[in-house]
């Protein structure tokens, strides 16, 4: 035991004296884990930015298009900046406007009478980035709710509404047919609202239209012990802090194999310690750096940018099974690898791999459904999830066991390989 603890004191004072493995592996996942937070939501306070649109205008005198121009323009969801055609569209090309909308002349008239199935419906243009599909479908969602409210409006009781009702009933009374009276009828009682709409005290002739016929409460879904909302740092630190560890197991690989190379792990084996020993307590040094890591980095987390561990327990358990499996990835390049450089390529690719596949840079639900299926066997996304469940999911232990299990399962299964290829290949 002695040996073994001479060990790994041994590792852990060369580890402390790389200052390069220092930078890499705790200064950088810090770094890059604010950045991602910050441009995933932050803290979850800070406000939405504004979808950047262009308004084309084809027919300025169109009162109706006017109003709906005004209605986009006090949306706080976008940032409307009006302009012509052929400004907007090498704009919306080069990406320096996400979604062009443009709006044809005649359109109010058009749609008016579209809105009783009397006329074609008029084509409002949307010209967007090919790369803003989401950003194109909420300002396509914006542009239908301003359409039918101002539309509405005008052809309930906007003047717009009375003239076009006026020339529908003339043209019914001349033309229509048995089968128009209900249309006739219909259009009688709007002209009477129209009329009693107009003469209303206070109302100016006009009327707001049909608006959406309900609101909603937003509640993001987290456990009680989160209830400050959720904060995206913890997301991103989890993901950070899983990549950079896994390069730390991959360094530690790499230098036994540079130790092989050189000659120290002969030397080391011709010391009174078998060889597993020697395995083993390079292993028990990894983990334990590993662990320490992943302290300080969610240590900042936590003072700097507002993350809570709400399962205090379940975070240090997955935390320490993760550096178990940290170390043993690091073993299992070692055994298997030839040469130091070999080795770091290859390993390096397999970890981006990994860490993709977890969701530690872009979230598993954006995946498609086969792939989420398949990441399930991916140790990585056992742990980032696992994170995940500890901080801003505030879940309890039953969410802890099963990622704890299988980053375990993994490591033992890396360890044993590891130890095989060892002791096959001294003999």
């Amino acid at each position: 035991m002695t040996a073994f603890l001479a060990l790994v004191r041994k590792d852990i004072l060369l580890y402390l004296h790389d200052r390069r493995a220092l930078v890499l592996n705790l200064v950088l996942p810090v770094v890059l884990a604010a950045f991602f937070g910050y441009l995933i939501g932050g803290t979850g306070g800070a406000k939405a930015s504004r979808v950047d649109i262009a308004l084309v205008m084809q027919d300025s005198s169109d009162a109706i298009g006017r109003k709906i121009a005004a209605g986009l323009k006090a949306d706080p969801s976008l940032r409307v900046t009006e302009m012509t055609l052929a400004q907007a569209e090498p704009l919306v090309r080069k990406g320096d406007q996400k979604v062009a909308v443009v709006i044809p002349a005649g359109f109010g008239d058009a749609a008016g009478a579209a809105l009783f199935g009397a006329g074609e419906k008029p084509q409002v243009g949307l010209l967007y980035d090919p790369s803003q599909q989401i950003a194109m479908a909420m300002v396509k969602g914006i542009l239908t709710q301003h359409v039918m409210q101002t539309v509405s409006g005008e052809m309930m009781s906007g003047q717009k509404g009375v003239e076009f009702t006026e020339q529908s009933i003339r043209q019914l009374d001349q033309h229509g047919t048995r089968a128009d009276a209900p249309l006739r009828e219909f259009l009688g009682s709007l002209q009477e609202y129209q009329a009693h709409q107009q003469k209303a005290p206070g109302s100016g002739g006009q009327r707001e239209g049909m608006t959406v016929p309900f609101t909603t409460s937003e509640r993001a879904m987290t456990s009680e012990s989160q209830a400050a909302g959720y904060n995206s740092y913890a997301h991103s630190f989890a993901g950070m802090a899983v990549q950079f560890l896994l390069f730390m197991g991959i360094d530690m690989g790499v230098s036994v194999l540079q130790a092989r190379r050189t000659g120290i792990w002969s030397r080391l084996l011709a010391a009174p310690v078998t060889q597993n020993v020697v395995i083993l307590s390079r292993a028990a040094s990894c983990a334990l750096i590993a662990l320490v890591l992943m302290t300080i980095i969610f240590g900042v987390a936590v003072a700097v940018f507002g993350v809570r561990i709400s399962n205090l327990p379940g975070f240090i358990g997955i935390a320490f099974c993760f550096a178990l499996l940290t170390a043993s990835f690091g073993l299992l390049i070692a055994a298997f690898g030839k040469t130091p450089e070999a080795a770091r390529g290859i390993s390096i690719f397999a970890t981006l791999i990994m860490v993709m596949l977890s969701g530690a840079w872009m979230p598993s639900f954006l995946f498609p459904e086969w792939m989420q299926s398949v990441t399930l066997v991916i140790p990585t996304r056992w742990a980032v999830d696992g994170l995940d469940a500890m901080t801003w999911r505030g879940l309890g232990m039953d969410a802890a066991w099963m990622a704890m299990a299988v980053q375990l399962a993994f490591a033992a299964a890396f360890m044993l390989l590891a130890l095989w290829r060892f002791n096959r290949d001294r003999r």
